[in-house]
């Protein structure tokens, strides 16, 4: 039986439509008093784990699950030992760089020098910057980082939009954009070379998606 690692949230729903074309389903995980964290497809061939999109590489690369689906967002952050397959085009939301509407800095290179940013994720923002050569100190913050900028914590946010309303709600406004995320197939590599099952539903997934 394959273990499938799917993300839960906002990847969901597109996630067991991913499986569903290629005879897998997982609907039940969408029925909302269903509280199971496993679920077995209604053919019996593979078995999902329902787990946090942070937490799907990790059970990927325990051999826990053999492929799974997440954010590139998350695999940006993560140091894992994954194979990453395909991009799945769908999740999209921009990683970016946020500031107070009203802060006057209109590009990265404005920011004072030491200055503080938030962010959940702390490699992607710390890369950016060094790219940038633009001295910064990162503040890892794990819930709502638009509050730093509005406590006056930090100057600048780092983090993903979608549709930019939560920013505009809390006063902020966008001044770059560090990338493009999607949802991504991966795989764990050892599953990847001994599973012939698995490599043949790698094959029909990505022969659906060019259909």
């Amino acid at each position: 039986m394959i273990n499938i690692a799917l993300p839960k949230g906002a990847l969901l729903k597109n996630s067991i439509s991913i499986f569903e074309k290629v005879g897998l389903d997982f609907s039940d995980a969408l029925v909302l008093e269903n509280r199971m964290l496993t679920i077995v497809s209604k053919c019996g061939r593979a078995k999902a784990l329902l787990v946090r999109n942070g937490d799907v590489p990790v059970y990927v690369s325990y051999g826990q699950a053999d492929i799974g689906i997440v954010g590139y967002d998350v695999l940006r952050e993560s140091d894992l030992t994954i194979a990453k397959l395909l991009d799945l085009g769908f999740g999209g939301c921009t990683m970016s760089l946020a500031v107070k509407h009203d802060s006057g800095y209109e590009k990265p290179t404005d920011l004072p020098a030491n200055c503080n940013v938030a962010s959940k994720f702390v490699k992607t923002a710390r890369a950016y910057f060094e790219m940038l050569n633009i001295p910064v100190d990162i503040v890892h913050l794990t819930g709502s980082v638009e509050l730093g900028p509005i406590t006056g914590m930090a100057e600048a946010i780092v983090d993903l939009v979608a549709t930019g309303k939560t920013l505009k709600e809390n006063g902020l406004i966008k001044i770059d954009d560090l990338y493009q995320s999607t949802a991504r197939l991966i795989a764990n590599p050892l599953s990847l070379r001994i599973d012939n099952t698995l490599q043949e539903l790698i094959l029909a997934i990505e022969s659906s998606m060019n259909t």
